[in-house]
């Protein structure tokens, strides 16, 4: 099968949407509405989900057209509205790591500055959460009571309302506190556990059933949210002047959801209603649906579009509506990193049958200790299950101590992706394709991950990582990714891993160290450079060198290199030290005195927070 360069695909798709300045001045502007919730998957009964009652959502469905292939560009919140608000992928800025705030860079603006400057009125209620700091020009109001209500007569807007309703922390309260929190919903808009769907990597237990119905429960809720701001518009008789978008910010908060880089954690549902006047614009006749592949990068150009306005050349994103729309894209991209105390680095590409995931951190569990969402209660019923040995199969899959460096799934005959094809020689060619997308467009795109993030930061002076990546040499990024490709490749590239420890980039000396973790037992002949690179001038090589020392049974010399770290005046090369000692449980023994020294720390900063959510793990485990 021919190759397509994602390069060229980018090429067309910006040539496609960079066409006349200036916006539309014939008074047809319409009003945008961008209606959102939390953490939450196509769990709706226009999606054919027969266990959802979603009435408003379903009639609007019906009365705009519901896209099958809509996918956020990252599996957690903060990431994925970087690439909202921009057009810009959180990896090409540098947003990517939850609440480890960048600047950002001059050639990247929000979109919603370019709307205001061509007189529309700007709201947002109330979510930012960008991993920037707002730019002062990015809305007339957000706020907990910006609404378009507060703009100029006859000025057309742009709003965006926020429900918090299905988001994880709404989930997970006892069946007693769920009760008075829900008590003006009549009992048959209250789900029965005992007919909650539940997908195969599940448990069927009373616990598990009850938090899936405790989901779609709040889902109900934020149906009602939906119709109450709808019946404004018509109160205010501007729906047949507004568009009207409905999507989630990324998967359910439900394991294997957000955080995961599977359908069921980027998969999402968009809806877009267009009034008769603006029916032009539509891709098809209310009620259809559309099976072209967006994401939320496409946001941004598609709402300058819809209002007439040119776009700008830094949008990595395609208009999928309006008349500057563009080429359908082949593919949608993800990104998994760092999110809260959970240090992880893995990207995906997706066409509109197969995923690719590529795990650059294999030696990890598939689910980390993560402080805040082990309040979960699916999560604690998996981890006591597992403790009891009664998982097995599918079920167990969420518990294994380590990954899959390729995952490859056919979404159209494994919908729930539990069969990985990665290994299948009749997918070869597939996975081949998949791959070189992938690696494609993180070339394309700068992938800043490809640094640690104390590196990524150390490199950018305090400056923009986008600026920074564009330059050559501050950030060779070919030599980076192909010391992170060699990673969960098994022993054959271990002499290639060893002599990665000698480069002259510390990120590929990082990459060689980490990828000997990854081979555990059989990175035993590196100890010399290992225990060299204990002394390396960056942090994130001398911690990666400690973890790999530490489980070839060298703990008298690495432990110290680790506690060390806990010390950095950098408070990500604090974070970490710590994540890898959490990962190293009982070999940390030695040193559990300084972990619970560390732990007192009462830093304020989220670096600090999540510092001492790891520390205190591992010093509740390393106490049982």
């Amino acid at each position: 099968m021919p190759k397509t360069p994602i390069a060229v695909l980018f090429l067309l798709s910006a040539s496609a949407a960079v066409v006349a300045t200036g916006a539309e001045t014939d008074g047809s502007r319409p009003n945008i509405l961008w209606i959102t919730c939390e953490d939450m998957s196509p769990h709706l009964g226009c999606y054919g989900d027969a266990y959802a009652v979603t009435p408003n959502l379903d009639r609007l469905a019906g009365q705009g057209v519901r896209y099958t292939g809509a996918f956020a560009a990252a599996s957690v919140c903060t990431p994925a509205r970087s690439t909202l608000i921009t057009g810009v992928f959180a990896s090409s800025l540098g947003t990517q790591h939850l609440r480890g705030p960048v600047p950002l860079p001059a050639a990247v603006r929000c979109f919603t500055e370019y709307l205001r400057e061509a007189g529309y009125y700007c709201s947002n209620n109330v979510k930012e959460d960008y991993n920037f700091a707002t730019p002062p020009g990015a809305w007339d109001e957000s706020s907990g009571v910006a609404h378009w209500r507060n703009g100029k007569p006859e000025q057309p807007f742009f709003s965006v309302f926020n429900f918090t309703t299905t988001h994880q922390g709404q989930i997970r309260y006892s069946k007693e506190q769920f009760e008075r929190i829900n008590a003006q919903l009549p009992p048959e808009e209250r789900h029965d556990p005992r007919l909650a769907p539940l997908p195969p990597y599940y448990p069927d237990t009373p616990i598990v059933r009850r938090n899936v119905a405790q989901l779609y429960t709040q889902i109900t809720k934020m149906d009602k949210q939906v119709k109450q701001l709808l019946d404004q518009l018509d109160e205010d008789g501007l729906a047949d002047d507004t568009i009207v978008f409905f999507y989630a910010d990324h998967g359910t908060g439900l394991p294997r959801g957000k955080r995961w880089l599977h359908d069921s954690g980027i998969r999402v549902p968009l809806i877009v209603r267009f009034p008769e006047k603006h029916r032009h614009l539509a891709p098809g006749e209310p009620g259809t649906t559309v099976d072209r592949l967006v994401s939320f990068v496409d946001f941004a150009p598609t709402v300058l579009s819809l209002a007439g306005l040119p776009i700008p050349d830094a949008m990595q994103g395609t208009a999928f509506l309006g008349p500057r729309a563009g080429t359908p894209r082949q593919y949608v991209f993800a990104i998994r990193d760092r999110v809260d105390e959970v240090c992880e680095f893995s990207r995906t590409v997706r066409d509109d049958r197969y995923q690719y995931i590529r795990n650059y951190m294999p030696h990890r569990p598939v689910m980390q200790h993560s402080t805040y969402s082990e309040q979960t209660p699916i999560r604690r019923e998996l981890r006591r299950l597992a403790a009891e040995g009664e998982l097995e199969g599918s079920q167990a899959w969420l518990m294994r101590p380590t990954k899959a460096a390729e995952e490859l799934y056919d979404t159209q005959n494994d919908p729930n992706e539990i069969c990985n094809l990665a290994d299948s020689p009749e997918h070869r060619e597939i996975l081949e394709r998949m791959r070189d997308a992938l690696r494609a467009w993180m070339v394309e795109t700068r992938d800043t991950g490809l640094l640690p993030e104390a590196e990524m930061h150390a490199r950018a002076q305090n400056g923009s990582p986008y600026d920074m990546t564009r330059r050559a040499d501050a950030f060779p990024l070919t030599r980076i990714l192909d010391a992170a490709e060699r990673i969960g490749k098994g022993p054959a590239e271990f002499e290639k891993l060893r002599g990665l420890l000698a480069d002259s980039d510390p990120a590929v000396r990082y990459w060689g160290a980490t990828g000997l973790a990854a081979l555990g037992g059989e990175a035993r002949g590196a100890q010399a450079e290992l225990t060299l690179a204990l002394r390396d001038g960056s942090p994130n090589v001398r911690i990666a060198a400690a973890e790999v020392l530490c489980t070839l049974g060298h703990e008298k010399d690495a432990l110290p290199v680790l506690v060390g770290a806990l010390q950095d005046a950098d408070p990500r090369v604090r974070l970490h030290a710590a994540a890898v000692l959490v990962a190293l449980g009982e070999k940390a023994r030695d040193v559990l005195p300084q972990i619970q020294e560390a732990a007192a720390d009462r830093g304020q900063d989220n670096h600090a927070l999540y510092t001492r959510w790891a520390l205190e793990h591992a010093v509740e485990s390393l106490a049982q």
